[in-house]
Formats: C-alpha cells, structure tokens, sequence
C-alpha cells in the first residue's frame, strides 16, 4: 500500500464510529462474514443517484479496507440511478489522502483507474447506472448511500441483500470556502466506518 495511504489509513483507524452508526453497518458486517465463513466471493455494488461522489468514495474505500485487513474475494462496484460523471473534487481529495489516480479518457464521463498500492489491480471510476452492464447481475449486496437512491429504488433486481447506509451529500458545499473540508470530511467519515466493517471480519 502506498506510504501516504497507509498514514491515512493509521490515523482514520483512531475516528470513533458512535454506536448508532455501528447499529446501521452490523447487517454489512454479518453479510460479508456469512460470505468469508462459506467460502463465496463478496460483491458489493454501492448506490446513489448519480454515482458521482458518496457511491464512488464508498467503494473504493470499502476495496482498500478489504485489502487492509486481508479479506480476500470482495469485488466492490457503484452505480446510480442515472449516470453523470464522478466529481473531479473526488478525486482530488482521494488523490490528497494517498491514492494515484490516472485519467484514462477525455469526455463528459472520464475513466479513471484508482490505485491504493503498486501491484493491486486499478479501481476503475466512471459513472454509471447501477445496473450497468459493468456491474454484478447478481450475488451482490446493494448499499443505499443516500435517500434519494434508497427511496427510489425499490426493488435493486438481482441483489441478495440491501444495506441503507447514507451519507450527507457533500455537494451541498460545492462553490463554497469549506468546500475542501467538507469533501475532506465526507471521505473521512465513509473510510473509517469501511475501516470499521471490514476490522470486523474473522477470515
């Protein structure tokens, strides 16, 4: 894993998730360690509306936890109810905890390849809907990162199970001072409770 990823990782293993959050990730946790104890891969397809900022910062940091903490066979993906693009302040704060990000097109909908250490496979960032055909038809768990997505997608077809684990839009902030802080913030908060889930895993 690269050095400045790693750092961030140390220091978000000491965030407090409160007891509270911990009751919304137990049902994850208990999906994914029925999966590790069955010996069955682990997919995960994390969902919100337009697969631009919370979807994409929960699954790469839920395929670097998995990686931390040794949990073999997790394939995590997203997706939205409508494709758009993934928001170039993503990247940048990824970017600014420890990732390599590589733009690999140019159009309204770059391709990235995200790389949390040298001999890993790329996490490969665009937007897309959640039943895109690069996504999982089924055997996945569906994480609802928002209200919008979780209220509007009634029935995910072709997932086993369905986690609401929401997350404020930092887009709220887009155009604002803090802006920075808040994407800083919202990628930090989604880390550690990733941090929290895959810790729990016996392998």
């Amino acid at each position: 894993m690269f050095q400045n990823l790693f750092n961030t990782i140390e220091n978000i293993s000491e965030i407090s998730v409160s007891e509270k959050r911990k009751e919304v990730l137990q049902p994850l946790v208990n999906y994914i360690q029925d999966k590790v104890d069955t010996n069955e891969e682990i997919r995960l397809n994390f969902i919100c509306t337009h697969n631009s900022r919370r979807s994409h910062l929960s699954q790469i940091w839920a395929q670097t936890m998995a990686f931390q903490f040794g949990i073999r066979n997790v394939f995590c993906y997203s997706g939205g109810t409508e494709a758009t693009a993934m928001f170039r302040k993503v990247g940048e704060t990824l970017v600014n905890q420890g990732f390599e990000i590589q733009q690999l097109s140019e159009n309204e909908n770059p391709v990235y390849a995200i790389k949390f250490s040298d001999n890993e496979p790329p996490i490969i960032g665009f937007s897309k809907t959640y039943f895109d055909a690069f996504n999982p038809k089924t055997n996945f768990g569906a994480i609802m990162t928002c209200n919008n997505a979780d209220e509007g997608c009634p029935m995910v077809f072709g997932a086993e199970a369905r986690f609401p684990i929401k997350y404020d839009d930092p887009k709220a902030f887009d155009g604002t001072e803090i802006m920075n802080e808040k994407y800083t913030e919202c990628s930090l908060q989604i880390a550690s409770e990733m941090c929290f889930v895959f810790a729990q895993i016996n392998k």
